[in-house]
């Protein structure tokens, strides 16, 4: 008897520690997750909150993922015509300061502060836009003065319950080229985002009312069809064009619809039954975006289950798989929906394991990002651990951003250390260039690569040239090894440091 319940004892520990076992993780991977601040979704949690509150409240986010291991956030700037910084082209947002066109109350720029927040932590920060929605509502007498509904009538179109910029409009295009470029030139962000809306959702018995400007603009015997989707082609293109144009090391990112065509409609979409379609409904043809090279990256928003027989997960992300070129694919994965959901399979804690386990093992996808930010904060505390212990445990580079070319920065010489009870500074002759700092233990010969499992800590490159070790560590050790990471996630040559000790 003794021995029987000693063999049970044995396989449940083994069993329970199974559970939890790390699987094997890459060392570059995309681990995102959209910071959705349209009626508070995510963030701010109220626009009446006291700015103070409102930080504390986006570092908890910050630090729940950091603690989970993941490196970038995507953070919604642009909601509907309006922004969460101080803007020559739209009111400040209502969602951030509780009224449209109210300044926040503080001298900082808040903007500024949230993106140097995530650097500190190693994340890069994406501005999420919405480019056409103007309002989320028809409540148009609370919108600013300065919204472009009040100051430009005629690019608005009524649809549904909200209006929206014309796409057709070849200034609503321009307008939207100044947003970015103001954007990418004010603030040190490591990414341009738009989500899946371009033309709106279609809504029965609803009609999306452009047909004069269709019949102005139209090349001849081209269908409204058409038309609409060349008019989001040219969105993309002057988008990345003028990213580019600024800083080339801004990546440029869309989040479409998961569905491309079903299959139904034409052989070439995929196997899935979808109500609406990204390149019927919305008029968005990302594949002809990869083709072309407009993109850095791609996320499908494939927040199905794995096996739902309309839309199945494992499907569509094998046919992403097979139909991407010329970008990084993510996959866009939705724990929103955990235990809070009519598809029932939401309901297994395994559910969305059995999504990083596929993405993992599905050649061309590099990573995953969540929607949305608070999806995991709340009543998923099983979910969160086994995350952490088995999939996230350790940290991961982001992929290398496309067309980044090789690194041409070279010749990293250290000047200096200086030493206090928190940090060591190592003061560098030049870093220009560079992102963070890769630290790793090391004796005083060089390797030509350090393993990520070995990695101390990451830190930011600061403006003079300098990054601070904690003490903790630099106390403690005496050479390090640095690996440092460029702009475009391009890793340099290791350097040896010898830490001097007083």
């Amino acid at each position: 008897m003794i021995r029987k319940l000693l063999f049970i004892l044995l396989v449940v520990t083994i069993h329970s520690c199974s559970v939890f076992k790390p699987i094997p993780q890459p060392e570059r991977e995309f681990r995102g997750f959209w910071v959705a601040t349209v009626v508070n979704i995510d963030w701010p949690k109220n626009g009446n909150d006291a700015i103070e509150k409102q930080k504390l409240d986006y570092l908890k986010i910050l630090d729940f993922y950091d603690d989970l291991n993941f490196n970038a956030a995507i953070v919604q700037i642009r909601t509907a015509g309006d922004a969460f910084y101080d803007s020559d082209y739209a009111p400040w947002s209502r969602f951030l300061t509780g009224k449209e066109g109210q300044s926040p109350n503080s001298d900082e720029s808040i903007l500024k502060w949230m993106i140097d927040e995530a650097h500190v932590r190693g994340m890069e920060f994406h501005a999420w836009l919405n480019p056409y929605r103007a309002t989320f509502d028809l409540k148009t007498e609370i919108l600013s003065p300065i919204h472009d509904y009040n100051l430009h009538p005629e690019w608005m179109l009524k649809y549904g319950k909200k209006y929206y910029y014309n796409p057709g409009i070849p200034e609503v295009r321009d307008r939207m080229a100044s947003v970015i470029d103001e954007i990418v030139t004010n603030f040190d962000i490591d990414a341009i985002h738009f989500d899946d809306y371009f033309y709106p959702y279609t809504i029965k018995d609803e009609v999306f009312n452009d047909s004069l400007t269709y019949n102005f603009h139209k090349l001849p015997n081209q269908s409204i069809d058409d038309w609409r989707r060349s008019n989001m082609d040219s969105l993309i293109k002057t988008s990345y064009t003028t990213i580019k144009n600024r800083k080339p090391w801004v990546q440029f990112g869309v989040s479409p619809f998961g569905v491309w065509k079903n299959k139904a409609t034409d052989p070439n979409g995929s196997d899935t039954k979808a109500g609406q379609t990204t390149y019927e409904n919305l008029y968005a043809d990302p594949l002809l975006w990869m083709k072309e090279g407009w993109l850095d990256y791609l996320i499908p928003q494939v927040y199905w289950s794995m096996d739902l027989s309309v839309a199945s997960h494992r499907k569509i992300v094998d046919w992403w798989s097979l139909n991407s070129q010329n970008t990084n694919l993510y996959i866009g994965n939705g724990p929103y929906k955990i235990r809070n959901n009519s598809d029932k399979a939401w309901d297994d804690p395994k559910e969305l394991p059995k999504q990083l386990n596929l993405a993992r093992n599905t050649e061309n996808v590099k990573g995953n990002v969540f929607f949305s930010a608070k999806s995991l904060m709340k009543n998923n505390d099983d979910i969160v651990t086994n995350l952490q212990k088995k999939y996230y445990k350790r940290k991961a580079l982001t992929p290398v951003v496309i067309n980044s070319g090789t690194n041409s920065l070279k010749n990293i010489e250290l000047k200096g250390i200086e030493e206090n009870n928190v940090f060591t500074d190592l003061i560098f002759k030049n870093l220009e260039g560079y992102r963070y700092a890769l630290v790793y233990p090391s004796g005083k010969k060089k390797r030509t690569e350090y393993s990520i499992k070995k990695l101390l800590t990451k830190v930011i490159v600061n403006e003079n040239s300098s990054i601070s070790i904690p003490s903790e560590i630099s106390h403690h050790k005496k050479y390090v090894a640095l690996t440092f990471i460029d702009y475009f996630g391009r890793k340099s040559e290791p350097v040896i440091v010898h830490l001097k000790h007083k």
